[in-house]
């Protein structure tokens, strides 16, 4: 996976830094939801049943470079 320097940096977080990799990569592979925005950016969300969440996940236009991961409190599916 390739990653932004804005997700390096906020991966930090100490709210971000329990996202595991496998997790991000599921939202890629197999999302429950994908959206485009309006910039071409993809949203993508997977269901961590570890953490009984939802994860969101946003890539780049290319649909491979990770810009964002977090998990979102207000998706439903």
């Amino acid at each position: 996976m390739r990653y932004t320097q804005y997700f390096v940096l906020t991966r930090l977080r100490a709210d971000r830094a329990r996202i595991k990799d496998e997790w991000i990569e599921d939202a890629v592979q197999r999302p429950v939801q994908k959206t485009i925005q309006k910039d071409g950016r993809i949203r993508m969300w997977t269901y961590v049943a570890e953490e009984q969440k939802y994860l969101r996940v946003v890539v780049l236009p290319d649909g491979e470079t990770i810009h964002n991961a977090f998990f979102d409190r207000s998706f439903k599916e």
